[in-house]
């Protein structure tokens, strides 16, 4: 007889699949509800937010520079757009706690205990790549950029292209972190194994460089800054997959001695 621990939800193959898309407009309801309150809510400080992202460029700019607005409405959607980005990072663990309970009945019990210590890790390793590109990444490329401007060349940085150059950086190391949660699940999935994953590493470092310079802006600090914490992270991946493949190995082991 099959354990129960790999028997889906009973009820999910109950339910007809109106049900199922019922289920999910609730939930992206209560998704878009929470972002649209913490967006509302941050509205009152959305300047705020702005200076406090703007640190790092305006304490390295010269005396006689400061940041510039080439369009009449730039001042007021630079911050707006930056809160409701703000809002989504804040809703994020909401976000995918929303998800997750939607697809939680379709999994089994034994994928339930993997999957969640993966989505929590996941969530931690996305804010731990902003915080990076934040406090590391953006004011070394800020520092060697301004002082890569000729003496004749004040750098005055429009607060439009300077909010979308920090978002993209963001969004690069937020999922640059996520490495190693991917190169997990490609060997716990059985697409690699981790011994072909280590014959193949220095084509995968070299693959690390090579993507970190098409998505990193053009300077050779950005691309090391990217592509080394990528391989770290791949590492880290096959290090934590070694640890789990010998505990599942251990307890395959034990099953078989009590049987």
């Amino acid at each position: 007889m099959e354990s129960p621990q790999y028997e889906p939800d009973d009820e999910l193959t109950k339910m007809p699949f109106t049900v199922h898309l019922i289920e999910l407009r609730h939930r992206l309801i209560r998704i878009v509800l929470l972002v649209l309150g913490l967006f509302l809510c941050m509205l009152p400080f959305a300047n705020h937010l702005y200076e406090a992202l703007s640190n790092p460029l305006r304490g390295k700019l010269p005396a006689n520079s400061s940041m510039i607005a080439t369009d009449v409405t730039a001042t007021f959607l630079a911050p707006f757009k930056l809160n409701f980005f703000v809002a989504i990072m804040l809703a994020m663990p909401f976000i995918l706690y929303q998800l997750w309970q939607f697809i939680a009945p379709a999994l089994y019990k034994n994928e339930k205990r993997i999957a969640i210590p993966i989505l929590l890790s996941s969530i931690i390793l996305f804010y731990l790549g902003i915080a990076f590109a934040y406090f590391v990444t953006l004011p070394a490329v800020l520092t060697f950029f301004i002082h890569a401007a000729p003496d004749t060349v004040a750098p005055m940085t429009d607060i439009n292209s300077y909010l979308g150059f920090c978002l993209k950086l963001f969004l690069v190391f937020g999922l640059t972190f996520e490495v190693p949660i991917a190169t997990l699940l490609l060997i716990l999935a059985g697409v690699v194994s981790i011994d072909d994953l280590v014959a193949k590493r220095r084509y995968i470092i070299v693959g690390c460089f090579f993507v970190a310079m098409f998505i990193t802006p053009p300077d050779a600090l950005s691309m090391l800054m990217l592509a080394i914490p990528m391989w770290l992270l791949f590492e880290l991946g096959l290090l934590i997959a070694r640890i789990l493949l010998s505990k599942k190995m251990i307890d395959f082991i034990s099953l078989d001695n009590v049987i």
